[in-house]
């Protein structure tokens, strides 16, 4: 799955007004970003728009916005005054409520070539994500052409990302970002290395189940941690306690198992937990475990992390690999003493030699919070989005980009 998509090289914008779709959907505590890796990975695109001249009118998500108090908690404003900081020149912020409003429109209307502002969080508009017109086309009214940089949000057909490109006269295209994801994300799975081993974690199978199959036809080695792996553990008619479970996939899982089977792939299992009474409140409390091999869980305790031996066959068989693609932690990396399963396959990554890529989403977040984000060749900024694409699926927001002559 190559990309034949017009990137920002392929266009001129000097004096163009410029929308830029970006994902800043960022994680925030109060009105403080604790993350800052999303902002970091758009400034390419913003800073050549802005070198060639163009009129940047930068626009995003942050978060879901279903009540009026959302809104006082989902506004943009935090992003403007952090971008201002990474560009080193100013960033308007236009607060409009209805996203392109008064404010907006003037800003716009006064802005000089390599002047760049931030519209306020898409999703103030009901209608964003359900991709409606009148949205769609006041976007669109601010602009004379459109980039596409959000692989954050490319797997689903909103306003701000798909809608728009129906109502840009000018070229509607796709920024370094969302290349640099397609080429990685397709090469590692379309043309991978080997051996390539595939790492899958997380809570719920339910959000996995064709990323698991999909990535069977291609990897050597599967590897399973998190809450998800409990429901293979059941379907091996093992006792899991009171871990998470998805009853429904039970059967699923007893097929992939099959598959991997059939097709003489391994699949892996954690061997050990570290298991907790209960969750903790607040999620990084302290909190006390019990280590148990996974062939005896007690009936009234939960698998919250791997335990050693897991970490140590997981490490090995990343040791070994050329190609490694990882999505969704070990445990409740969020606990410090439930992340040691985390931190071991992120440490095993960070020592390896092999194409080594980071599925966003909570892997992002922990490696970057271990401080081994430099030591992987590829960090993907978009959870479902590379979820959806290592699954083979087509994403609309690449699609809705103009081909390549």
């Amino acid at each position: 799955m190559g990309l034949n998509k017009k990137t920002v090289d392929d266009i001129s914008v000097k004096g163009k007004r410029v929308l830029v779709r970006c994902d800043f959907n960022v994680p925030m505590k109060g009105a403080e970003i604790t993350d800052i890796n999303r902002l970091v990975a758009a400034l390419p695109t913003i800073k050549k728009l802005v070198a060639d001249g163009g009129k940047v009118i930068l626009c995003s998500h942050l978060g879901k916005v279903k009540t009026e108090e959302d809104k006082k908690t989902k506004s943009l404003a935090p992003v403007a005054k952090k971008l201002s900081e990474l560009l080193g020149q100013p960033v308007t912020f236009a607060p409009d409520p209805e996203v392109v409003g008064e404010n907006a429109r003037k800003a716009v209307a006064s802005m000089a070539d390599g002047d760049v502002v931030l519209l306020e969080n898409t999703r103030f508009r009901p209608e964003e994500t359900k991709n409606g017109d009148a949205f769609s086309e006041d976007l669109a009214s601010l602009a004379d052409v459109f980039v596409n940089d959000a692989f954050g949000t490319a797997h689903r057909a909103h306003c701000s990302n798909v809608g728009v490109t129906k109502y840009i006269k000018g070229d509607c295209v796709v920024g370094y970002l969302m290349e640099k994801e397609i080429n990685f994300l397709g090469n590692a799975v379309e043309n991978p290395v080997r051996p390539f081993v595939a790492i899958l974690g997380g809570a719920k199978v339910a959000d996995k189940l064709n990323v698991i199959s999909n990535l069977l036809d291609k990897c050597d080695t599967l590897i399973i941690g998190g809450g998800m792996a409990y429901t293979f553990l059941k379907a091996q008619g093992k006792e899991i306690g009171i871990s998470m479970l998805d009853e429904s996939k039970i059967d699923y899982c007893k097929e992939m198992m099959e598959k991997a089977k059939k097709m003489g792939k391994k699949l892996l299992l954690p061997l050990d937990a570290n298991t907790i009474k209960a969750f903790p409140d607040p999620i990084d409390a302290p909190i006390e475990t019990i280590l148990v091999d996974t062939d005896h869980m007690p009936a009234d305790r939960e698998g919250a992390d791997i335990g050693p031996k897991t970490q140590e066959l997981y490490a090995r068989t990343v040791s070994e690999a050329k190609t490694v693609v990882w999505n969704g932690p070990m445990g409740i990396f969020e606990n410090p003493t439930l992340a040691a399963g985390t931190l071991a396959v992120a440490k095993a990554m960070a020592e390896s030699d092999a194409t080594t890529i980071i599925g966003g989403g909570d892997s992002a977040a922990a490696v970057n919070q271990m401080g081994l984000g430099d030591k992987m060749s590829h960090i993907s900024t978009g959870g479902g989005a590379s979820l959806e694409f290592l699954e083979g699926k087509e994403l609309p927001g690449v699609a809705a980009a103009d081909d390549k002559e």
